[in-house]
């Protein structure tokens, strides 16, 4: 490798006045450390390496320690990231405001050999807490002495991490420190013997730590695996889990390398350095034959079904390249007992799809569920043609969950025994996510440019309250969303001048409505009004030859109102009836009713969107957007608005469901849910009358635990049998409906007022 050719002086001076250091010895080596951090570093990078030296200098520790971080921290930043920069410099900065200077210096010089077995900034930062909380634990605490008394075994400790770590993981390091600390944290001899490696009990506790295979030291073998069978070069991330975490990490893959233990114990006959081949023949095969799919609108059941049928499908076409792997596989993968959960008591969701799996990759699997006999062979024939795709496997998976599901798979009872299969990652690659916020600038930003290139969202799954037995019908209902089609705008502007005296009445009390009281906008460059305050200040700074501060102007906006608006359209086909002494249809007279009150939301300036639902038995609720929180009052939203029509039936729960996902997401003070029915909740595929009204009074109770307040205009002269049941006392009953286009908008000022 050619020699680099050392820096200019013009370059190495303003670098040197960086490193406020005085060191005469600097000098010298400032150079060639320089020249190295160049090759190795960014721009950034290479100001937090000077900020960092500047920073050891100052702690009056002598010039070794600053020669060490120069020399050693290009190549640790270059392998491991360059917050280590900082990381290490932070970490001596608090060591030396201990009474523990002395072990600086061994600090440093055991960061290289450190980053080199720890081999990821996550471990190495895990490392730099250790020291640290060993510090802390060992400083002063020997006979009730306290901040002046260093650590006695420290600097033996750091003098001998290299040796420790090249027998340890992370995991085994914190064990053997938690023992010695335990046991000789108040006798100074005897704990520098064992931290120093002197003693008996250190040398045999560190044997009983000294367990399995450490991936650093046959990271070049994994390497060189991974090339050569399955062509794929990746970079490796090791993590351990020797620390707390709410959630136990598991390997993962993604733009930036392969996440992977940093140490596998033998296990069932499998040595430790096969339980990597098979993590990475797992990995390689997802990244070979696995695509993408939508999340949205998936459950977790479904999507963990759908994850572990797509980890069997990659791990059969794995096994058709390299049969050998079979026996690990096996081996690594539990065998569940089928009759090991109970469904009555527990959720046996992960038993199941653990058994489907262990069926897949093993023929002589011995279980009889005709269910899971039945999907393992349309499994195999899936991929009997060729690889399948992603796609076809989810469907599987999910026409599988649908199949087998449980009312108690709903528990928090899960049933995790020989469900988990640990040489598999956790999937996170395979999804991918399309909502944006706003429903409508959502849909727009999916709509193709080819007609060939058209992508449908996949139905949202709800559960469904049965109040015969308590409990949820968990992904009973599925909802199809899309945007309204468009009709002529014309007729919403006809129905506003028809109503034109109404609209000025309304427009009366939408003055005293609106919020009166301004706020001042301070420091702006554009406003309103000169900001004397600060225009006198940028004055002074001017005369006195500084720059001056050019946001002298202030504006105002109004302020006291904070609301966030759904109204949401029952479009069942009873809204074709034309009531008795009416000329027009409940349909049109919500058109007239719903334009009015749009008219009137926008010139009070609260955000409000406006959707539709219908239902064909549960497998189809309609949910049509009509005008989205981003939209304003324009053409677009009217002409969707002038072509409502009206079919089917009233499945209202999962309507309310969904209109919440998209309100709770408002950043609004107050949330406000109108739903406009002329009818009870009901649907084709329901005998019972009174399970979807207790439905829709479940889903209002889930929203108001969501902050969202549900109010109900019901247009049925009859409704006081029921709406009470499902609205408690939050309702209008508007027994002339051709006074609807006055009424609404009426009621919503009186609500928001």
């Amino acid at each position: 490798m050619p020699v680099p050719a050392p820096l200019s002086p013009d370059i190495l001076a303003p670098l040197r006045q960086q490193l406020r250091c005085n060191f005469p010895q600097l000098d010298q080596v400032f150079p060639d450390c320089m020249t190295e951090a160049r090759i190795l570093l960014s721009e950034t990078g290479i100001h937090d390496y000077l900020e960092g030296a500047s920073l050891i200098c100052r702690i009056g520790r002598g010039f070794e320690p600053v020669l060490v971080y120069l020399e050693e921290m290009p190549r640790v930043a270059a392998d491991l990231g360059e917050e280590t920069l900082a990381l290490v410099s932070q970490t001596v900065w608090k060591l030396s405001r201990s009474p523990n200077g002395k072990a600086i210096l061994p600090f440093l010089q055991s960061i290289a050999e450190a980053s080199r077995r720890l081999a990821s900034a996550e471990l190495l930062t895990r490392y730099t807490a250790m020291i640290l909380d060993f510090m802390e634990r060992t400083t002063g605490s020997i006979h009730g002495f306290h901040t002046t008394i260093p650590s006695p075994s420290l600097p033996d400790l750091l003098e001998r991490i290299p040796y420790l770590l090249s027998q340890l993981t992370c995991h085994g390091l914190r064990n053997w420190l938690d023992y010695g600390l335990r046991h000789y944290a108040d006798h100074p001899d005897r704990q520098r013997d064992y931290f120093s490696l002197q003693s008996a009990d250190s040398r045999a506790v560190l044997q009983r730590e000294r367990h399995g295979v450490l991936f650093v030291d046959h990271e070049r073998q994994l390497d060189l695996y991974l090339r050569a069978l399955w062509r794929e070069r990746q970079t490796f991330v090791p993590y351990s889990d020797a620390f707390d975490e709410p959630r136990k990490p598991l390997p993962y893959f993604d733009a930036l390398g392969v996440r992977i233990p940093d140490c596998y114990d033998d296990r069932d006959g499998v040595a430790g350095i096969d339980r990597y081949r098979a993590l990475l023949a797992h990995v390689a095969a997802h990244l070979r034959w696995s695509g993408s799919l939508v999340a949205d609108n998936l459950s977790p059941f479904q999507r963990l079904a759908v994850e572990t049928f797509e980890d069997c499908r990659v791990d059969s076409l794995a096994l058709r390249e390299y049969p050998g792997l079979r026996r690990i596989l096996l081996a690594l993968h539990p065998t569940p007992a089928e009759d090991a959960c109970d469904p009555e008591r527990e959720s046996c969701i992960r038993h199941r799809l653990a058994m489907f799996s262990r069926a897949v990759l093993d023929p002589d699997h011995g279980y009889r569920d005709p269910n899971l006999l039945d999907f393992v062979a349309r499994f195999h024939a899936e991929l009997a043609e060729g690889p399948s795709s992603t796609q076809a496997i989810a469907d599987l998976a999910i026409a599988y969950i649908a199949r087998t599901r449980r009312q108690q798979d709903l528990s928090s009872n899960v049933y995790f025994t020989d469900t988990e299969v640990d040489y598999r990652d956790d999937n996170r690659h395979l999804w991918r996510y399309i909502e944006q916020g706003d429903e409508e600038e959502a849909f727009e930003e999916r709509k193709p440019r080819q007609a060939d290139e058209v992508e449908t969202l996949p139905p949202r799954h709800y559960p469904e309250w049965d109040y015969q037995s308590k409990t949820y019908r968990p992904d009973w209902v599925s909802l199809y969303e899309g945007l309204h089609p468009s009709g002529d705008p014309a007729h919403i502007d006809a129905l506003l001048d028809k109503h034109r005296m109404l609209a000025k009445r309304l427009k009366q009390i939408l003055d005293l409505l609106k919020p009166q009281q301004y706020v001042r906008l301070r420091y702006q460059e554009e406003g309103c009004e000169l900001d004397l305050d600060v225009a006198i200040r940028s004055l002074i700074d001017f005369r006195g030859g500084a720059t001056p501060d050019p946001r002298i102007n202030m504006s105002h906006r109004h302020d006291g109102r904070d609301i966030a608006v759904m109204l949401l359209l029952d479009l069942s086909q009873s809204l074709n009836q034309i009531p008795d002494g009416c000329s027009q249809s409940i349909l049109e007279l919500s058109q007239e009713a719903v334009a009015l009150l749009g008219w009137a939301i926008d010139h009070l300036g609260d955000e409000f969107a406006i959707a539709g639902f219908s239902s064909n038995t549960r497998h189809e609720v309609r949910y049509q957007h009509i005008k989205g929180y981003g939209e304003g009052w324009d053409d677009q939203v009217k002409g969707r608005l002038a072509a409502m029509e009206a079919g089917y039936s009233t499945r209202m729960g999962a309507a309310l469901r969904h209109a919440a996902h998209y309100l709770e997401a408002r950043q609004a003070e107050k949330k406000l849910l109108l739903i406009l029915t002329d009818g009870q909740p009901h649907d084709i595929d329901v005998d019972d009358e009174r399970l979807l009204i207790e439905d829709t009074h479940k889903a209002v109770q889930e929203l108001d635990q969501q902050g969202i307040y549900t109010y109900c205009i019901n247009l049925d002269s009859h409704a006081d049998e029921y709406v009470r049941d499902c609205f408690g006392n939050r309702f209008t009953v508007i027994d002339r409906v051709e006074r609807l286009p006055e009424k609404l908008p009426q009621l919503f000022m009186a609500l928001t007022k």
